[in-house]
């Protein structure tokens, strides 16, 4: 196995954790940080989850990728505005999309240098994935802290 394969099989395992965990809690606008409930923080996962999907998918299919563009506050702001009037099956459904985009597409040898956000230096793969692996990994775990009952 390559790098970026072992990372993508601890990436997949990242977001099996995620989901069972965020599946597993019947509240999902039970508070885990100030102002962010389980669903918020899913769907902040879910909104970059997607920006990384669109850009691998991009540059895979030689289109020229859209990095997002912003302040982290006002991207957040964003991403709360859009994904607050869906349901959390909504937001599970398109992290699960996303991650399949991923999964296509981050194994081709094309991807050299992938953008984050604009202002942002743009990532190899393997840091990409990493980045993204650990970013999910201590949001998991958060929420963990504030369930402690769950997996």
């Amino acid at each position: 196995m390559t790098t970026r394969e072992i990372l993508l099989e601890n990436l997949n395992e990242t977001v099996s954790q995620l989901l069972e965990t965020c599946q597993g809690i019947r509240d999902p606008n039970s508070l885990v940080y100030e102002g962010w409930t389980v669903k918020d923080v899913l769907s902040h996962l879910t909104f970059w989850h997607e920006s990384f999907a669109r850009n691998t998918s991009d540059l895979v299919n030689g289109s020229k990728p859209k990095p997002l563009r912003g302040k982290y506050s006002l991207l957040n702001e964003r991403c709360f505005a859009e994904f607050r009037p869906l349901t959390m099956e909504e937001v599970i459904t398109r992290f699960k999309k996303a991650h399949a985009v991923i999964q296509k597409n981050i194994l081709d040898d094309t991807l050299k240098l992938i953008p984050y956000r604009v202002g942002s230096r743009d990532y190899p793969p393997d840091e990409h994935l990493k980045i993204v692996n650990d970013h999910i990994k201590e949001h998991t775990n958060d929420i963990k802290k504030v369930f402690p009952g769950l997996k």
